[in-house]
């Protein structure tokens, strides 16, 4: 039996009291995923993504890891929600146009002191006292630098349009800007290099594309590292007392780790290792999170139907942004119909084997946006369902 075949026997064990669609979480592989990001932060604290996990029990179990520290956010609601809820330490890793929230932020003590946001233009600082309503409290505020690769005298750009901050003088400005407005205190410098950290670099039957992206991932972290140690330099001469420089993302966690001016890792995919994450050298994870549909119909040899399963994942659309059949292995998509909204035709021998009521395990292309999908996930250790919780969802949350 493979390694695979026998999670397949265990999952099915495990929920077999508990009818499809169902999500889970595999403890054991979920700590291995954790630990290993720690292996390769070597000694430096991780700020775990929220948008990675969107599960407060899964963020509190990964949090009382020795070596992770303080969340990475991605709206400002959410933030404020884990703040009312007891986590102390969060980023808000983009800027928000939420004037009720501002308001809240501005006029709460406790809140105004576990929240950080983002910044990038003078106009968000402008849009932040507008919406005060009162509220006195300074604002906490991170700076996020712009990590594209540019070359040929920037005529050709590599990487996720962001923050307009990209030089040291640049971020150094906005810097002083923030510094002489009342209210605001500049805390952090946050830089995300998506192109290093979120682009898989071993892509199965495309060498030389794969050997593209690793060379291009090669000079993006020299011209980076440099540029954001003179970043760093030139916001510490106006911020003496910045607190906090964030960086990196789980397919880049030991190459920022190297970095002495990076004070902390900001990364939360690897914990559930998604499809995703198949396609990378820097590391190799154990999948973690899973959903299983039911089969619900035999419509011929080597044919099943299961019931929903079309979840595509954010970004450029593609193939790659599908859910991938899983367990058992040899399933595939047929081509003229893919994931469907209500039901989904797979194909290959495995079918033959699956009966009416039968699990079959997909894989998410990306991390938390399974999440959306579901509002528990089972935590599954060795053949047992330990314990069920609520994802962001099930507790009535959708940020997004």
């Amino acid at each position: 039996m493979t390694a695979r075949a026998a999670d397949r026997a265990r999952y099915d064990r495990a929920t077999a009291h508990l009818d499809a669609p169902l999500a889970i979480v595999d403890l054991n592989a979920f700590d291995a995923n954790a630990d290993d990001m720690l292996r390769r932060a070597g000694g430096k604290p991780i700020r775990v993504a929220s948008k990675s996990v969107r599960c407060r029990a899964l963020l509190e179990r990964v949090l009382a890891k020795d070596g992770f520290a303080g969340i990475m956010s991605f709206t400002l609601a959410e933030s404020l929600w884990l703040a009312r809820s007891g986590f102390d330490d969060i980023l808000l890793a983009y800027p928000s146009a939420d004037r009720a929230g501002f308001a809240e932020l501005t006029g709460d003590p406790k809140l105004a002191s576990a929240v950080t946001v983002m910044i990038d233009d003078p106009a968000q600082l402008r849009f932040i006292d507008d919406a005060r309503d009162g509220g006195r409290e300074v604002v906490r505020v991170c700076l996020e630098l712009d990590t594209s690769l540019k070359l040929l005298g920037g005529r050709v750009r590599v990487g996720a349009r962001r923050s307009p901050l990209y030089s040291p003088a640049q971020v150094a400005d906005m810097a002083r800007v923030v510094a002489r407005r009342p209210g605001f205190e500049v805390v952090g410098i946050m830089a995300y290099e998506g192109h290093i950290a979120g682009v898989g670099d071993a892509v199965a039957g495309r060498p030389l594309r794969s050997r593209a992206v690793r060379l291009m991932q090669a000079t993006a972290r020299r011209e980076l590292a440099e540029r954001r140690g003179e970043v760093v330099r030139a916001v510490r001469a106006v911020v003496p007392g910045l607190e906090f420089v964030n960086g990196g993302g789980t397919g880049s966690v030991q190459h920022t780790a190297a970095e002495d001016c990076v004070t902390e890792i900001g990364a939360g995919s690897g914990l559930y290792v998604p499809r995703l994450f198949d396609h990378y050298t820097s590391f190799s994870g154990r999948p973690a999170a899973l959903f299983a549909q039911p089969v619900v119909r035999r419509p011929g040899v080597g044919v099943v139907t299961v019931l929903g399963g079309g979840y595509p994942a954010s970004g450029a659309a593609g193939r790659d942004r599908l859910p991938v059949p899983y367990l058992p292995e040899g399933l595939r998509y047929d081509p003229q119909e893919g994931a469907g909204e209500v039901q989904t035709p797979l194909l290959g021998s495995p079918a033959d084997d699956l009966l009416i009521g039968d699990k079959v395990w997909f894989r998410h292309a990306k991390a938390g946006e399974l999440c959306e999908r579901f509002d528990a996930l089972h935590l599954v250790e060795g053949e047992s369902v330990t314990a069920t919780v609520p994802t962001y969802r099930g507790e009535g949350r959708t940020f997004l």
